[in-house]
């Protein structure tokens, strides 16, 4: 979990994009019929384009691929640069080498992380699905981004396959379009290595195409498809595909019960067997993985790890856990600055509700921005609409659950992205038809809309050389959108490469200075950290570190100073007991 800080916040882009919806909307209202031939012929293509179904879904897949790596040059394959990036990627080492989890190394005290649980076994605290997509694509690409942009890019196909099944075909290309630029390409769901948002939404598109598809037709397949989407959705966000299957599961006993094209019994046992046993086969083996990881097949992740560190907890109704003892300060600064003090926000009414509209926003600055807005001008006939009243009732469900829960980031709810979708580009289509004193204004709009979404696009490319200014350590408050990345971790990366190619092997003891930021986390570790040729370690106290060298006395220590600009490598003095800190 990555909780964002404010000082981190610059909205250059996000005051761009608003500026330019302001914008468009002054000129829809001015110049109804701006544009109005050259937009039909553009639409006359996009519509005989997307005729083509299973086209369109292979070409929106594909551009994911073909976009994202033709920036390479000015967006490189991403570092790891935040404390959950890096437990994904001890999962992703751990999957690699065989093991669902590692042994508590001797030494573990100085190795204690964010989000890394280090007993009973050494492994990170999260769900296993991103790990395990990460290592897949280590063993078998050589690069775990690689799997990761893979991944993205069957997302927002499987969301344009899913918008087939609620929308006419040419609004599902312009579903698939806008996925492309917003998720695909510009998120922190496939330029980062922590969001799992990918996965989950690639889950929660099987389930919701598949539904109406096997409610049509009664095809095994589309059974399987929403038994596969069940199956991620266990292993990446559990908690929130519940709340999804809540609603599609009670359609589906409804429909096998009293629908009007519903199955044969024998016809039913089968399409009723599939999904369960893909859902069943996941939990047992989460139940698995739970007991090698934790040893419990009940004791999910993130339990040990929030039991051993964590003051708040998840949920609005449970109480603060006592402050457990930290053996050092930036473990205390993060769980107090990066979740106590925001959990201390729900004590009061007036803070639930101040804390609830917080959670709203940062989901329309990710999956709407400013661009995105103006067809919520419709949002009256979206209640009126009987074709997505089922999503209406999916996003209630959502709603409630989330309500109950302290924290929200975008990828907590990207099973549901694409109803997001579906509710938003219906409200589009009533936008388009929207005409204010017998004008069309709607239809101006909406063209516009669609045209600041590519602007905008260029401009996240473009923002270096325009010297648009970006947040340091995105996802921040202002940058959940547009998120290219920069290439943050730098500093800690090259140091790393610099110390590989060092002879022997190294040691390097971590000195943070008093103003250090907790989110810029450096001590991490690979799966086997006694065979890795560089080991990083926490300054300890004057007796813990003599300790900590002796265990590894044949390799050359360092002392590292993260805080100091640059960051600052030194050998270690041998004279130094212990850190003292600065």
């Amino acid at each position: 979990m990555l909780l964002p800080t404010a000082h981190e916040a610059n909205p250059a882009l996000l005051i761009l994009e608003c500026g330019m919806a302001a914008m468009a909307a002054a000129l829809s209202f001015a110049f109804p019929r701006l544009g109005g031939k050259s937009f039909a012929r553009a639409e006359g293509l996009f519509s005989r384009l997307a005729q083509r179904q299973g086209l369109v879904v292979a070409a929106v897949g594909f551009s994911v691929i073909v976009l994202r790596l033709a920036i390479l040059p000015l967006f490189p394959v991403p570092l790891p640069f935040v404390p959950d990036d890096f437990s994904f990627l001890l999962a992703c080492d751990t999957f690699a080498h065989g093991h669902l989890a590692n042994p508590t190394p001797a030494m573990w005290t100085h190795f204690e992380s964010i989000h890394i649980t280090m007993q009973p076994t050494y492994q990170s605290m999260y769900f296993p699905g991103q790990g395990l997509l990460l290592a897949a694509s280590k063993v078998i690409l050589g690069n775990p981004w690689i799997g990761l942009l893979i991944v993205s890019a069957l997302m927002c196909a499987a969301l344009c396959w899913m918008l087939q099944a609620w929308l006419p075909p040419s609004w599902a290309l312009l579903g698939g379009a806008i996925a492309v630029l917003r998720l695909g390409t510009f998120s922190y769901w496939t330029n980062t290595y922590h969001a799992g948002g990918s996965l989950g939404a690639l889950g929660g598109a099987l389930i919701l195409g598949g539904l109406p598809r096997l409610m049509r037709t009664t095809r095994v397949r589309y059974a399987a498809l929403i038994g596969i989407g069940i199956a991620m959705l266990v292993l990446t966000r559990p908690y929130e595909g519940i709340l999804m299957c809540l609603p599609v599961g009670f359609v589906l006993a409804r429909w096998m019960m009293k629908g009007k094209n519903r199955p044969s019994p024998a016809a039913m046992a089968r399409l009723a067997a599939v999904p369960l046993l893909f859902g069943i086969a996941a939990v047992a083996w989460m139940g698995y993985y739970d007991y090698r990881a934790f040893g419990n097949p009940l004791t999910p992740p993130y339990t040990v790890n929030r039991n051993t560190y964590a003051i708040a907890p998840y949920y609005v109704w449970q109480h603060a856990r006592p402050e457990p003892h930290y053996r050092y300060k930036e473990m205390q600064v993060f769980y107090h600055k990066g979740e106590a003090d925001f959990y201390e926000g729900y004590h009061s009414f007036a803070g639930f509700l101040k804390q609830t509209l917080v959670k709203i926003g940062f989901m329309f600055l990710f999956f709407s921005g400013f661009a995105l807005l103006p067809p919520l001008l419709m949002v009256r006939h979206i209640f009126l609409d009987r074709r997505i009243r089922f999503l209406l009732i999916c996003v209630l469900v959502l709603a409630a659950g989330m309500a109950i829960e302290i924290y929200l980031l975008p990828h907590y709810v990207a099973p549901f992205t694409g109803t997001f979708y579906v509710i938003g580009l219906q409200m589009m289509r009533h936008l388009r038809h929207w005409k204010p004193e017998k004008k069309p204004v709607g239809l101006t709009l909406m063209r516009l809309t669609v045209t600041i979404c590519v602007l905008m696009a260029g401009l996240r490319i473009f923002a270096g050389p325009l010297h648009i200014a970006q947040s340091e350590w995105p996802p921040s408050n202002w940058n959940f959108n547009w998120f290219g990345p920069e290439h943050f971790g730098t500093e800690r990366a090259q140091m790393e490469t610099w110390l590989d190619h060092q002879p022997g092997q190294q040691l390097v003891i971590v000195r943070y200075w008093g103003n250090h930021d907790p989110f810029d986390e450096w001590v991490y570790n690979a799966a086997d950290i006694d065979r890795s040729q560089v080991i990083w370690a926490r300054d300890g106290d004057p007796a813990g570190n003599p300790e900590l060298i002796r265990y590894y006395k044949d390799r050359t220590v360092w002392l590292v100073e993260p805080d100091a600009t640059p960051a600052r490598i030194q050998p270690y003095p041998k004279e130094t007991a212990g850190g003292s800190g600065k």
